[in-house]
């Protein structure tokens, strides 16, 4: 063997990243107990944990050069457990138990949709850009529906009656959301923050300053903006991009 020649991690760092994705299994497996009991914040809780280990494997595969494809395939079914299975259990027994079969369907149609989300990126995950996921991924629909649960206690009584009803709309939405072909920014693409990185800094620290100073209310606007923003991106700003490189093509070309 060369010296040049670059050596192989060592088989334990293999495990590092799959500990991680353990740990967001069990964070999920952990979110259905607590929830089947009652105890819907610590659900949640413990959904918004799952996806901090989910963010940390896939990190920690790469920075160790330990990425695999076992490894992408456990991920998977970890995600489908933490963020598919999860928060469809937990809007059932908080909320969607309260309409009968039609809950039934809504929470079995948010952990249908997240397992046709995972298998379509497994599939495409070769061919489409990094700056765009193509549906909302399912850590996003989860958290999102999850975080639900942290904002009543911020509303008014007024809004109390009518939390039941958004919370099945809102599983219809983020579902049709998962399998729709609508863009969301992956934030892979770190050439903004590297062309302008005081302001891209800036900008970070004051929303971690934010967040910090109301978790609760404000992770929930946060995933909400980030699952309008797709919408907005998609149905609104693309056809207008679209038709102002069109109308140059079509005046570059008559010159």
């Amino acid at each position: 063997m060369q010296e040049s020649e670059k050596k192989s991690p060592h088989k334990g760092v293999y495990i590092l990243p799959n500990l991680f994705t353990s740990a967001s299994l069990f964070a999920g497996f952990f979110a259905i107990i607590l929830a089947s009991k009652g105890n819907f914040e610590g659900a949640a809780a413990a959904i918004f944990f799952a996806a901090l280990m989910d963010g940390l494997d896939g990190r920690v595969a790469r920075l160790t050069n330990t990425a695999s494809e076992f490894g992408v395939q456990y991920d998977s079914l970890a995600d489908l457990v933490s963020f598919g299975a999860a928060p469809a259990c937990l809007a059932y027994f908080w909320f969607l138990g309260d309409f009968g079969r039609t809950g039934v369907a809504v929470a079995f149609l948010f952990l249908v949709c997240g397992a046709l989300r995972l298998a379509r990126f497994n599939v495409m995950t070769a061919s489409i850009s990094n700056k765009f996921f193509i549906g909302l991924p399912i850590p996003a629909a989860g958290c999102t529906l999850s975080s639900l649960v942290f904002v009543q206690s911020y509303l008014p009584d007024l809004f109390l009656n009518a939390l039941p009803g958004f919370t099945l709309v809102l599983t219809v939405i983020l579902a049709l959301c998962m399998v729709s072909r609508i863009r969301y920014t992956s934030f892979k693409d770190y050439g903004m923050f590297k062309t302008h990185p005081f302001s891209s800094m800036t900008t970070a620290i004051f929303l971690f300053v934010l967040l910090l100073s109301e978790p609760k209310l404000l992770s929930f606007c946060m995933l909400i903006l980030y699952v309008i923003s797709g919408i907005i991106y998609t149905y609104i700003i693309m056809p207008k991009r679209n038709s102002t490189l069109l109308r140059n093509l079509g005046a570059s070309g008559k010159h």
